[in-house]
């Protein structure tokens, strides 16, 4: 394999419903795998393997509306990765609780759809460290754990974060997310193209050359800063220190 494409941070990602480690297909709580009990340990594997961030979303948070895994993400901080982490993060509090835990960027996903005005308030006071997630499907956003659809067009909303001036942008196409078909190539790039924000891409990766397929997005649009990888680790499709040495931790 050629190690010559442009760098992107790759992002392990863990999924937390009840404290353990799990993946959904599509976002559906009743197509659940879990993979670890203990959600520390797939953190020591990932750093072992040269990732340098952690992709944590607390499922029950977002389905419920209100972070429910905090003792599992300590256990993934123990690890000594930059953590990011979302799901159910709707108000400051829990915002300013996380960062004194030790995440490194928290990510808002349904507030910043329905209350753009919150994500201007969490950016004057905390910069980069507030993380925008959008979540689509046929270019509508999805709330509120992927299960409610908005009224909401994925252009308008970058256009407003745009606006505000958000740093870091993650974006799921819902209809790949766990699918291993690939990621869709063409809505990345769209998102690319409209946002002025760093785009972290997440969904459909199942290969080593989806990853170098987004990295070559990298060398026409340099907001490009990442890329999730989820299911297709656990099922032993990538090899999480292959990407990390030919792409970035």
């Amino acid at each position: 394999m050629s190690t010559t494409l442009t760098s992107v941070k790759i992002y392990p990602a863990i999924d937390l419903n009840k404290g353990r480690c799990v993946r959904l297909q599509q976002g559906e709580a009743a197509l659940e795998t879990v993979f670890y009990e203990d959600p520390g340990e797939p953190a020591g594997l990932w750093k072992d393997a040269g990732a340098e961030w952690v992709h944590v979303v607390d499922l029950q948070g977002a389905f419920e509306g209100t972070p429910r895994n905090k003792m599992a993400i300590s256990r993934i901080l123990d690890a000594g990765m930059q953590v990011q982490v979302g799901g159910g993060i709707r108000g400051v509090e829990i915002v300013k609780e996380y960062l004194k835990l030790g995440v490194s960027r928290v990510i808002i996903g349904t507030r910043a759809c329905e209350d753009p005005e919150f994500i201007r308030d969490l950016v004057a006071e905390f910069g980069d460290q507030i993380v925008v997630g959008i979540d689509a499907k046929n270019g509508m956003v999805r709330t509120k754990g992927w299960v409610e659809e908005s009224n909401l067009a994925v252009a308008d909303m970058v256009e407003v974060m745009n606006e505000i001036g958000v740093s870091n942008i993650i974006y799921t196409d819902i209809s790949t997310d766990g699918m291993l078909k690939g990621p869709n190539l063409l809505a990345q790039e769209e998102m690319l193209k409209l946002s002025s924000a760093d785009i972290i891409a997440s969904g459909g990766v199942s290969s080593y050359e989806d990853v170098a397929n987004l990295a070559g997005l990298a060398e026409r649009y340099p907001n490009l800063d990442g890329v999730i990888i989820g299911m297709a680790l656990y099922e032993g499709r990538v090899e999480l220190a292959d990407l990390t040495r030919d792409f970035g931790g």
